[in-house]
């Protein structure tokens, strides 16, 4: 007895038609015929009652069909979690995240999942949270760290809140303190100063400019445009202050003065996402689970 047969075999229980059956199972009537009637020499029994436009079970074929649905199933099971356990030993994972989520959260998790999984390939792809939702939307990625709320309408996404993070400002040591000098400033402190501003699109824009806006001020910016890494290097340079994650703040070292924000102050949420209707491969939701566990 062989899976095709069983296979060719529930394809005409459940048609009742020899040719829509070998159509379903891409292979030519007469090979699933013979197929068929191998199987019930084995079984030493007739499997169907053949009459012209009419077939249907005997009492053989009744028997055999649940036992061929599991037995079949079985080995989708066997073969499905076979692959799982392949995926952990070579694979990838298309992960998308915020630059400064790439500078902060990301090096220790991913350095621990490359030690447990070196065969798996970490395809990271930085990008605001727009971007990173239209990607998880057209399946280019698996999972994406984005920050919460989603742009609206957002397709069908699961998330997961991952952490609530600080904002604070940093400028550098060889400035004056920002605003009044003190240990903390304010949102409204910030009208006097020149920003060192993201680009369009990304998060950290947004919040900001928000932010100084519901203090009743447009901010001035002294240089626009920039990645993480840009804006940092341009606050070194005591070309203005700018608004970042405590936890980029906390990475890049030395060069920077970091001064928290009054309260209530400014936070943003981060979560792990990805589409509702895909389940992520067995690598990707291991990576998941790291970083929910970190």
């Amino acid at each position: 007895m062989q899976f095709t047969q069983l296979q060719y075999f529930v394809a005409v229980a459940e048609t009742r038609h020899f040719t829509r059956a070998a159509e379903r199972v891409h292979v030519a009537q007469p090979s699933l015929s013979q197929q068929i009637k191998a199987l019930e020499r084995e079984l030493g029994a007739d499997l169907f009652l053949r009459a012209r436009g009419n077939i249907t079970l005997t009492d053989a074929g009744e028997a055999l069909l649940p036992l061929a649905r599991r037995i079949l199933a079985d080995a989708d099971t066997a073969r499905h979690e076979v692959q799982e356990l392949v995926q952990l030993r070579r694979g990838r994972v298309r992960l998308g995240a915020t630059p400064s989520l790439c500078t902060g959260l990301l090096p220790d998790v991913l350095r621990a999942f490359h030690d447990r999984y070196p065969g798996i390939r970490l395809l990271i792809e930085e990008g605001g949270s727009h971007d990173l939702v239209r990607e998880l939307a057209r399946g280019a990625l698996d999972l994406a760290l984005v920050v919460l709320p989603l742009p609206s309408p957002a397709p069908a996404l699961t998330t997961v809140e991952l952490l609530r993070e600080d904002l604070v400002v940093v400028s550098s040591p060889e400035a004056p303190a920002p605003g009044r000098g003190g240990p903390v400033i304010r949102i409204a402190d910030l009208a006097g100063e020149r920003l060192v501003m993201f680009r369009h699109g990304y998060d950290l824009r947004e919040l900001t400019v928000a932010a100084c806006r519901a203090e009743g001020f447009e901010p001035d910016f002294a240089v626009e445009g920039g990645e993480m890494d840009a804006v940092l290097g341009f606050v070194r340079a005591g070309l203005g202050v700018a608004v970042v994650p405590r936890m980029v703040a906390t990475r890049a070292g030395r060069g920077l003065r970091v001064t928290p924000l009054a309260r209530p102050g400014l936070h943003r949420t981060i979560a792990l996402a990805h589409r509702s209707d895909v389940a992520p491969p067995r690598a990707a939701r291991e990576l998941q689970r790291m970083l929910l566990e970190r």
